[in-house]
């Protein structure tokens, strides 16, 4: 997935200049660079000119000189027109001004012209319906900026390969969300996402394995280890005890006992262990309800690990 880089030059072209690391090539001198050119300060060597400023362009355009700036906001991948459609406004004006009847009466005309022009074809509509959707389920998940933007991206991408015919837009939304956490690393449980999001279980697996599939997303493994801060913090359970599952799963993770196993089971049953002990009463219903698994898959995981620190207990003394 691509990301823009953004360059920033904050210094005065006149008088301060950017150090660069390469030597001049005439005598081996130092170079420095501004915004306007690169110069060796030895011999006077013009290396590079006309180079482009990327900076914000610090000039007033008032008469007392107090607004230093005219750059709007950034572009952002979380709207369908990129973040450069315009607002109209309703009481005030620009410099906080009240407006007159007629002059409120002609905005709203503007506004409801804008509505009906906003969006030029149905697929930019299905486009805005959707990143409209990524954006409420990464606030209500309490995800980053940069989750969301990546997954506003990847359902864009969606869009262009033309994954979204015969399939829900609130599906691929969600999917595009859990992608991108699947690709960051992140322990968002798939429950999780399907209690905020406007589409059942089903859906959002089918959708997720359209992107998966059709897309080719480096999606990263979920490790049980990943699981238990959620989990603890779910159960309250002591920094001790958290400690000791962390350590636990680890563990089951570098060994065969997590292959082919559930994460979340393993992830309660390593929780389970550490609670008793440390003498914290936890039931296993517990337990396993705050993991989404099942009591039985607690128990057959609890079975696994019990055998496998007795098995180094008795073969650290020898």
């Amino acid at each position: 997935m691509a990301t823009r880089d953004i360059y920033e030059t904050t210094f005065d072209e006149d008088v301060q200049c950017e150090p660069s690391s390469n030597t001049c090539p005439e005598c081996n001198g130092h170079v420095a660079t501004n915004v306007v050119e690169t110069v060796c300060e030895d011999c006077g060597l013009v290396i590079a000119d006309q180079q482009i400023d990327h900076g914000p362009e610090w000039r007033s355009f008032e008469d007392d000189d107090s607004n230093y700036e005219r750059t709007g906001s950034p572009l952002t991948a979380a709207r369908h027109d990129r973040g450069l459609s315009t607002t109209i406004g309703r009481r005030i004006d620009g410099k906080g001004r009240t407006l007159s009847g007629s002059k409120r009466c002609q905005l709203a005309r503007l506004r409801r012209e804008q509505t009906r022009g906003r969006f030029q074809s149905k697929a930019e509509r299905n486009l805005a319906h959707g990143l409209g959707e990524v954006r409420r389920i990464t606030s209500a998940l309490e995800l980053g900026d940069s989750i969301r933007d990546q997954a506003c991206q990847l359902f864009r991408s969606a869009q262009n390969e033309d994954l979204l015919r015969g399939r829900s837009i609130e599906a691929m939304a969600a999917a595009s969300v859990y992608g991108v956490c699947r690709c960051h690393g992140r322990p968002v449980a798939r429950d999780d996402l399907v209690n905020v999001a406007r589409v059942d279980h089903s859906g959002v697996t089918n959708a997720y394995k359209t992107l998966n599939r059709e897309l080719g997303l480096p999606t990263k493994p979920v490790v049980p280890q990943s699981l238990i801060p959620k989990l603890a913090s779910e159960l309250d359970v002591d920094t001790r005890v958290c400690s000791r599952a962390r350590t636990l799963a680890k563990r089951a993770h570098e060994t065969a006992i997590a292959n082919g196993c559930q994460p979340s089971g393993v992830a309660a049953a390593c929780l389970y262990l550490a609670s008793r002990e440390h003498g914290q009463p936890l039931t296993q219903t517990q337990v396993a309800a705050a993991a989404g698994t099942t009591p039985a898959t607690l128990r057959a995981r609890h079975a696994e690990l019990t055998e496998m620190i007795d098995g180094e207990v008795r073969i650290t003394p020898a």
